[in-house]
């Protein structure tokens, strides 16, 4: 396996163990959740095996442009998903269980102080990268993933205007994705 594939891998698993440390304590996800679960945990097992094994899908005969521009862009969405995570500390809920906590509060700091999904578009952009760098068509689905999670943080935002102080007017001062375009 190359130093590539193993950054890659490495990265998945340091993305995954921040989650699973940080979510300790947490309140179990409902009942329904079990499902979303489950899809979540094949997709990653998906994306570990590609890790894996030669290109799947390859988009170049020649890929290294194509693997080191993936491999930048998996980087910040790294960093962006585990800063968000980070930053957020104890007002994070798994997505299954979305409600508010009860003595959360709206973090303005950090990256939250440029946008308001830092995690969504990390996590969007790492796997981005992620399949760039293996040089797969699979980066399409990226594509296809990209309104489920607009429709998500859509969804988070409305039920935080009416539900959690402060929030409506933090929106009004931050981008949603892209500090200070979207």
């Amino acid at each position: 396996m190359d130093f590539l594939r193993l950054y890659l891998l490495g990265g998945l698993v340091f993305h995954k163990l921040v989650w699973e440390i940080m979510k300790r304590g947490s309140a179990a996800p409902p009942r329904g959740a079990v499902a979303a679960r489950v899809v979540k945990l094949a997709i990653l097992a998906g994306i570990i095996v590609q890790t894996l094994i030669p290109d799947v899908l390859p988009i170049a005969a020649g890929p290294a442009a194509l693997r080191v521009m993936g491999a930048v862009i998996y980087t910040a969405g790294l960093a962006l998903a585990v800063t968000g995570r980070v930053q957020l500390g104890g007002n994070w809920s798994d997505i299954e269980a979305a409600g508010v906590l009860t003595n959360q509060v709206v973090v303005e700091s950090g990256v939250y102080r440029y946008i308001r999904h830092p995690i969504y578009t990390g996590d969007l952009a790492l796997l981005l990268g992620l399949e760039l760098a293996l040089n797969s068509w699979l980066v399409l689905g990226v594509v296809l993933l990209t309104p489920v999670v607009i429709r998500q943080a859509l969804k988070e935002e409305r039920m935080l205007r009416t539900s959690l102080a402060g929030y409506a007017a933090y929106c009004t001062r931050t981008r949603r994705f892209l500090p200070f375009l979207l």
